[in-house]
């Protein structure tokens, strides 16, 4: 259940996200959700690709630094008062939230937020026993190796 997700660090500067996701879609990668924070002179792009491997290659290539962490996607209903469910059980363990983005349109009228858990498995133990869908790689298009 969980993803692979790749973080960049890359230089707050003109042209370097182009360069990252042109190079990506040159080579085929499709960009199936990413996150880009604004640290002053560097920002952190998170990405989910639909091929790690190659990702990491053409990063590397690129002299761009890069890690792999795990996240967790769930899917909840597009509608007030859904994130807090969904964080209550987990506040109540004691699993804390790294960092989270989020988007909507994967599924209609659905909302899909993709987390960094202080225990990713804690917390996909708690989600699945309340309840809430969690996304795989298959789902998300991603190939992992």
């Amino acid at each position: 259940m969980k993803l692979k997700q790749v973080a960049v660090l890359i230089e707050n500067a003109p042209g370097r996200l182009y360069e990252i996701t042109q190079a990506l879609g040159d080579a085929g990668i499709n960009l199936r959700a990413l996150n880009l924070v604004d640290t002053g002179e560097f920002g952190i792009l998170r990405l989910l690709v639909s091929d790690l491997a190659k990702t990491r290659r053409i990063l590397m290539e690129k002299q761009m630094p890069a890690k792999v962490d795990e996240v967790v996607a769930a899917e909840i209903e597009d509608k007030p008062g859904q994130l807090g469910k969904l964080l209550k059980p987990l506040q109540k363990a004691k699993v804390h939230v790294s960092y989270m983005y989020a988007f909507i349109g994967f599924s209609s009228g659905r909302a899909v937020m993709i987390f960094r858990f202080s225990d990713n498995d804690k917390a996909i133990e708690i989600m699945l026993k309340n309840g809430i869908k969690l996304i795989d790689a298959k789902a998300f298009g991603m190939l992992e190796t």
